[in-house]
């Protein structure tokens, strides 16, 4: 069986707020979509599809949980520099995979924890 990650939802308490943070720190980009403040973000990666939205409960009183999310970056000093920028913290300073790149974990405004990673180059052509 064959398994890809394809969607990825932030969920945020305030969703301005959290679209202002992650163009800025990241240079995301959002398009309307569906109902007030729920958005697509574009340009993730081929065949991968994000939203950012309400934080919302799912199912029986249940609000979402989460996956381990990591992002590809190309300069993950200047992109430290942009998550506190934009108000975001670090939470795990870099920290060197060998052989796969360089790795840390920041908190956005709303709360979520996110990995973004330097990735050593060639490490997506294996």
């Amino acid at each position: 069986m064959t398994t890809r990650f394809r969607h990825f939802a932030i969920h945020a308490d305030d969703v301005q707020r959290a679209k202002g943070f992650y163009e800025q720190a990241l240079g995301l980009e959002f398009t309307p979509w569906g109902p007030p403040d729920f958005y697509q973000i574009k340009g993730v990666g081929d065949g991968l599809q994000g939203a950012l939205q309400q934080r919302h409960e799912i199912v029986a009183g249940k609000r979402p949980t989460a996956f381990e999310a990591t992002l590809g970056v190309d300069d993950l000093k200047a992109t430290v520099a942009a998550i506190e920028a934009a108000g975001g913290r670090i939470v795990m300073p870099p920290y060197r995979i060998e052989g796969v790149g360089e790795l840390i974990y920041f908190e956005d405004t709303e709360g979520n924890v996110c990995g973004a990673m330097q990735y050593e180059p060639g490490v997506w052509d294996r």
